[in-house]
């Protein structure tokens, strides 16, 4: 049964699209009452992808980085050295490395080495970087996420393990367009509802919906209009 295998072992694009739309909501539980990921959160996915697309070339400033790590820690483990290691990158440097890196794509491994060059960023935040700048192409490295992926070796924050886990949702994505050719379902969207059901199943279960095909509705076949124009 899909709900004992989890969402990865759900195949409906309905299904993964009623667990999308939860992801706000579960976003809010994961917060609590300082509400800083909350903030972030909306940040990162509606006014970062707006102000990359906006420029002459896709890049991130110091300012942008800083706040993308400080998204990634609160939505996980919170790693203050990393913060620090961060601050002391050049603003150039960060603008010329992220701008390099968004013109290596897809070419992701490239990418990723080229934003690694930074100081105090690893796979996992270069991935988040890419994934706001080119959803389509890119992930973020979650814990939750890779986590929710079977056949993966242990956890490991290395470019080969982000390769690996990139692959499976890349291909997870095109499944569940099922040959559309809209695009609708993104690696970004998939690990943004694989999180979703991930933290959602510890903290706030009951606002999950169930995986069983009869629960679906006619409105949750597709991802949400907040989410088809965000990563677009």
């Amino acid at each position: 049964m899909a709900s004992a295998r989890g969402l990865w072992g759900c195949e409906d694009p309905s299904r993964w699209a009623a667990i999308l739309a939860r992801h706000e909501e579960v976003v809010r539980t994961r917060a609590g009452p300082q509400r800083q990921l909350e903030a972030l959160d909306r940040w990162y996915r509606e006014d970062l992808p707006a102000a990359i697309e906006g420029r002459a070339e896709k890049h991130v400033t110091r300012d942008e980085l800083e706040r993308v790590l400080a998204w990634k820690l609160a939505r996980g483990r919170f790693r203050p050295r990393l913060q620090q290691l961060v601050a002391t990158n050049p603003p150039e440097l960060v603008v010329k490395r992220s701008a390099a890196a968004f013109n290596l794509l897809p070419d992701m491994q490239a990418a990723v080495t080229e934003l690694c060059a930074l100081r105090g960023v690893g796979p996992a935040t270069a991935s988040a970087i890419l994934a706001v700048g080119a959803p389509e192409v890119a992930a973020f490295m979650s814990d939750e996420a890779v986590s929710s992926v079977p056949g993966l070796p242990a956890l490991q924050y290395t470019l080969k393990h982000y390769l690996l886990y990139l692959r499976q949702v890349q291909e997870r994505a095109t499944a569940l367009n099922g040959g559309s050719t809209t695009g609708l379902w993104t690696p970004h969207r998939v690990e943004t509802a694989l999180w979703t059901w991930a933290v959602g199943q510890k903290l706030c279960p009951h606002l999950l919906p169930n995986l069983s095909p009869s629960s679906a509705t006619p409105e949750d076949t597709r991802p949400s209009k907040k989410h088809r124009t965000q990563a677009n």
